[in-house]
């Protein structure tokens, strides 16, 4: 017997199929050089196998925190990995940074991607999404 499958469900697996084939690849790129300002690649420890994952997300950066908002929330792999464990590098500004993750549930995505103050990126997060998500990253000293 099949199992029915939802209409966010079905949209999380076309939209991780694009990103993960067609987008990701020259992206990263672009990002680990540096030249897309406001994103970066967040390295975290696959939860399963231990290997590093790398994963381009749009950032807002305030002070020693950056946030960011996760277009399909728990679903999405490096959130799991970052539940799994927290402690992550993320790329910025050609540089890799210690941080340490964490889901934020009380947190309001829509108005923290508002916060951002970039329309696009925030145009294409709801497009795309369907079950926002918070994560806050505080950076530490290596």
């Amino acid at each position: 017997m099949m199992e029915a499958v939802s209409g966010d469900e079905r949209k999380r697996r076309r939209v991780r199929v694009v990103q993960r084939y067609l987008l990701n690849p020259p992206v990263k790129l672009v990002v680990w050089a540096g030249l897309a300002p406001g994103y970066v690649l967040v390295e975290s420890k696959g939860r399963r196998t231990g290997k590093r994952r790398r994963t381009v997300v749009g950032m807002s950066v305030e002070g020693s925190t950056g946030w960011v908002v996760a277009e399909q929330g728990r679903h999405a792999e490096y959130v799991r990995n970052i539940e799994a464990d927290p402690h992550v590098r993320v790329r910025l500004r050609r540089r890799w940074r210690p941080a340490r993750a964490r889901l934020v549930p009380d947190d309001d995505p829509h108005t923290r991607l508002h916060a951002f103050d970039r329309p696009s990126h925030a145009a294409n997060v709801r497009r795309f999404g369907t079950d926002l998500a918070s994560v806050r990253f505080d950076f530490t000293s290596a």
